[in-house]
């Protein structure tokens, strides 16, 4: 009767050992392959009219170059405080991935691909890539693409960051 507990337990322990292993695979492989990102265009999405041309163009003034936002570093384990990170590409990708723009190197909460920065026009928002320990605006954790503010707080692992926009020079 001892012997069959024994195996029994035995069995159990080998059971949630095999368990967490997988466990701790999955979780590395996710960090490793990253987020896969999907678009689907519906018909005569993503692409502008072009206008009829009736006239002879005019020239127009030269506009005033716009300054790129950015994330202003408030808190960090890893980064400065009063690093800035300028928002110049339409993506921006934070995490500790080498090809990040916004690299966090040494931040154990800290996805491979954690989260992309989207500018579009005047409109700025974050996007987490799936991470295990999420991406926060305010405080909250997000779930799908939430659109920034100036002054939002953008939290990414030990990471606190300010949303500054950008505007005219």
């Amino acid at each position: 009767m001892v012997d069959q507990a024994l195996l029994v337990l035995r069995i159990g322990v080998l059971v949630l050992l095999y368990v967490f292993v997988w466990r701790i695979a999955r979780t590395a492989m996710r960090d490793v392959r990253g987020a896969q990102e999907s678009m689907i265009i519906r018909p005569g999405q993503g692409f502008d009219a072009m206008p009829p041309v009736d006239r002879a163009p005019t020239p127009e003034p030269e506009p005033e170059p716009e300054l790129p936002g950015r994330l202003l570093v408030v808190a960090s384990d890893v980064l400065p405080v009063g690093a800035a990170i300028v928002l110049e590409a339409s993506e921006t990708l934070i995490g500790r991935d080498p090809h990040a723009a916004a690299m966090l190197e040494g931040d154990g909460f800290v996805s491979a691909r954690h989260a992309i920065v989207r500018v579009r026009g005047t409109s700025t928002s974050v996007v987490d890539l799936g991470s295990t320990n999420g991406t926060f605006v305010n405080g909250e954790r997000i779930a799908m693409e939430t659109r920034l503010t100036p002054g939002d707080e953008v939290s990414v692992g030990s990471t606190h960051m300010l949303f500054e926009p950008g505007g005219r020079a």
